[in-house]
């Protein structure tokens, strides 16, 4: 018996099939329900209760995975998957992300992984310019939208003066940070863990449009200086999760200068449509945020996971989480970028390379055309819902994101009916819709972002819709 790694002809072999495996999943993904008729506990009743003690053949291992475990997901890759906000992986992607699981870069020093870390820096000056945002902005690669905005609710909070809670910790220090009604639920934890605590997060009302009032901002600021609150933080939202409102960071960043608080740009969702320059007028003033997070994994159809932070000053994020023991020294430091120092992991996945493999595959237009083609084909359909007397919008559409209610109903049962309906589309299988509530009234949610979305798709939606109306 060898002790070993996989025989590399063995490997080539397997990896044949599982490249065969993904390309026919790939290529006929609306042979799978979007949503599997499953109960939970299905899958794990067939799955052994103990690890094997021998090992077994790969060609068993993948028998199993095509039995048991690709049928049986929930397919983000469908293009009936109109439900959250898209998280496809396209196909160089896909690719790119293989490549990286074979060289296992591990990204946290210049030393151990120095083609690594300038494709990161350079594949995030590629998308910063992309985005139509300054240089005077660097940034870097992390997981998700939650632990990029964690960082920068830290990195805000060691800016306070005088605070100095990275030596000393909270103290007592009554901090505030402020976001609108609609911020994302990630804040909220990201607080939780920075030691700001709930009670330190403070909602501030929005318009008829979901956006955040900067005059009620700047109101909220000065009653808690008065009331010996220390604000240190907003949070404007491009994007919301709900209805994809857009804040208007001008304003926003206008009040926070003038306070001398940090202004984090949520664009987790909505920051793609800056790709495109007619869509950056709706982003005005992001520019003077002092960090922005954007997605790459929601509409820039990368792998998940990735997500792209941008800080203007990188400088406090270093001083903030820079720690370097004796054993990560080396003799580089501070002529290159050593990311552990940026944030709270030592390791970090090599996540530039398949985000630098579809940047160069789909080219700046070609990923420009395909946003604009998701906001044609929400509009469209958000046109549907306003022609029709039986429908409303809830909201505006200023992105791909349509939300919708059945309204010919009695008053009192609509919540109740248009749950049902939503029942009814996701039993299809062929349609996955998800929902939300919108000043407390039951919300249908219609997202486009998947490049393999088609007017087709939208059609079905549409009538799957209409019939289950009629069925309630």
């Amino acid at each position: 018996m060898s002790l070993g790694d996989m025989d590399p002809e063995e490997f080539r072999r397997a990896a044949h099939r599982v490249a065969d495996q993904v390309a026919d999943y790939l290529a006929d993904l609306e042979r799978y329900r979007v949503l599997p008729d499953l109960r939970p506990g299905e899958i794990r009743a067939q799955l052994p209760p103990s690890a094997p003690l021998s090992g077994e053949p790969m060609d068993a291992i993948l028998d199993d995975y095509a039995r048991l475990i690709e049928p049986n997901i929930t397919h983000w890759q469908h293009p009936g998957f109109l439900a959250y906000f898209a998280s496809v992986a396209s196909g160089p992607g896909i690719l790119g992300e293989w490549l990286a699981a074979g060289l296992n870069s591990n990204v946290m020093l210049w030393r151990n992984a120095p083609a690594s870390t300038e494709l990161e820096e350079t594949v995030v000056g590629w998308l910063r310019e992309l985005l139509g945002l300054p240089a005077t902005f660097d940034g870097m690669f992390t997981d998700t939208a939650s632990i990029s905005s964690l960082l920068s609710i830290v990195a805000a909070r060691h800016a306070v003066p005088g605070l100095e809670a990275t030596e000393r910790g909270l103290t007592g220090a009554r901090l505030r940070l402020y976001g609108s009604t609609e911020m994302h639920s990630s804040i909220d934890k990201g607080a939780i863990v920075a030691g700001v605590g709930r009670a330190g997060i403070r909602r501030i009302p929005v318009d008829d449009r979901y956006r955040m009032r900067a005059d009620l901002l700047a109101e909220a600021i000065a009653e808690d200086r008065r009331d010996g609150w220390i604000p240190f933080c907003a949070v404007a939202t491009l994007g919301t999760t709900s209805s994809t409102s857009v804040d208007p960071a001008a304003a926003i960043a206008e009040v926070c200068i003038r306070e001398g608080i940090w202004l984090h740009v949520d664009a987790a969702y909505g920051g793609a449509a800056a790709l495109l320059p007619e869509m950056r007028p709706l982003f005005s003033g992001w520019e003077r945020a002092d960090s922005i997070v954007i997605n790459p994994h929601k509409w820039l159809w990368t792998p998940f996971d990735a997500s792209l932070l941008l800080f203007r000053r990188p400088q406090v994020y270093r001083e903030a989480f820079s720690l370097v023991p004796e054993y990560l020294r080396t003799a580089d430091v501070g002529a290159v970028h050593n990311y552990n120092e940026y944030g709270v992991q030592l390791g970090r996945r090599f996540r530039a390379l398949k985000v630098w493999f579809l940047l160069r595959w789909f080219g700046a237009e070609g990923m420009a055309e395909r946003l604009r083609e998701h906001l044609r084909l929400a509009r469209a359909f958000a046109a549907r819902v306003e022609a029709d007397p039986a429908w409303e919008l809830m909201a505006p559409v200023p992105l791909a994101t349509v939300c919708l209610r059945y309204r010919n109903a009695p008053e009192e049962r609509l919540d109740a009916v248009n749950e049902g309906i939503l029942d009814r589309v996701n039993a299809s299988g062929r349609i996955f819709l998800s929902h939300t509530r919108l000043r407390d009234r039951f919300t249908l949610r219609v997202s486009v972002g998947n490049p393999r979305t088609t007017d087709r798709h939208l059609d079905q939606c549409w009538e799957l819709l209409q019939q289950a109306a009629e069925g309630i």
